[in-house]
């Protein structure tokens, strides 16, 4: 019989709902559609193209591949879990660190110092220079702390509103476990026991002049400063040597940043003149050093709400990271080496 003769004419097809395919099954005779790609994919590692993944993936690749395999099957049945703020911490160490870390590692060769400050538990606040045009320091930094810290601690950052409001940008930070810059939620997490960053010369900082290079922009009026203290938390400063000639801003285009809703549209000696080339990063050698702790503990609890001790203790932290800049200028032999 044919399609037509089953379906009179004003009548509609009905497709069952259990026809379409599902990620997830709850029937074990009936593996969903997850379980089934992945079988697939495993059985065809595992037979004749077994050899060639091994000689192509080297030894232990097997159980590299299982690992991989599930990851793929929780991501597609939404077995994995992000916390209130949006975090996802699978993502993060399995995809976004992994595409950072040759960044970090290889192309600008980051020498990381006294990350023992940073505690093994509980809740710390790094506060860092910013610098570089394209923020890619505090990536960078978030990389330094989870691959040379012991204990593999995430930092949780603190960005500017821009952030979360680009299409896809603000979707893959949350998921890397960024949150809006503002004292509610620096508080809920430092109270929580994570590693909080904060870079509190913002926009002026990332988008100084190259001729104001490692001159540290004013910290504002020290709100992270307030979120420590009611916290109880040490305030770890933070000196990024290596970002700022990264892309060397010599000019800015202010007409086409405020038509464009932008801080600033930077002109470096790559940028605009050689199109999307020019925005690679210049390969310069960085140094993170991470200071000893200012301890937040020892205050009252009404301590937070002192305007004085609270500039007072910013304006330490500024000193100390601009102090350390000053050293690691003078230690260091070359841009480039």
């Amino acid at each position: 019989m044919s399609a037509a003769a089953e379906n009179a004419p004003g009548e509609a097809k009905v497709i069952p709902i259990e026809s379409a395919p599902s990620w997830t099954s709850p029937d074990p005779d009936h593996p969903a559609l997850a379980d089934r790609l992945a079988g697939a994919v495993g059985g065809a590692l595992s037979g004749q193209l077994g050899p060639a993944a091994a000689r192509l993936f080297g030894k232990g690749w097997e159980g590299r591949a299982a690992e991989r395999l599930a990851f793929l099957r929780r991501r597609l049945t939404g077995d994995y879990e992000v916390d209130e703020f949006g975090f996802d911490q699978e993502l993060t160490e399995e995809v976004l660190l992994g595409l950072l870390r040759p960044l970090a590692e290889k192309y600008f060769r980051i020498e990381v110092r006294g990350v023992e400050h940073i505690p093994a538990e509980g809740g710390a606040l790094i506060v860092a220079n910013h610098s570089g045009t394209i923020p890619l320091d505090a990536l960078m930094t978030q990389v330094a702390i989870h691959d040379h810290h012991p204990n593999h601690r995430h930092l949780r950052m603190l960005a500017a509103d821009l952030v979360f409001v680009l299409p896809g940008v603000n979707e893959l930070a949350r998921k890397a476990g960024h949150t809006l810059a503002c004292n509610e939620d620096a508080q809920a997490l430092l109270e929580r026991g994570e590693v909080v960053g904060v870079w509190p010369e913002g926009f002026k900082g990332i988008g100084k002049p190259f001729a104001e290079r490692y001159k540290l922009q004013r910290f504002g009026r020290g709100g992270f400063v307030s979120s420590a203290l009611r916290a109880g938390v040490p305030i770890v400063p933070c000196s990024i040597v290596g970002a700022e000639e990264t892309y060397p801003m010599i000019g800015n285009l202010k007409t086409l940043a405020r038509l464009l809703g932008l801080p600033y549209v930077p002109i470096t000696p790559t940028f605009p003149w050689l199109g999307p080339l020019g925005a690679v990063p210049l390969p310069t050698k960085w140094t993170i050093q991470f200071g000893e702790p200012i301890a937040t503990d020892g205050y009252p609890a009404e301590a937070a709400d002192d305007p004085m001790l609270v500039f007072d203790l910013a304006d330490e932290v500024r000193e100390t990271i601009q102090h350390t800049l000053y050293k690691l200028l003078v230690q260091r032999r070359s841009v480039f080496f």
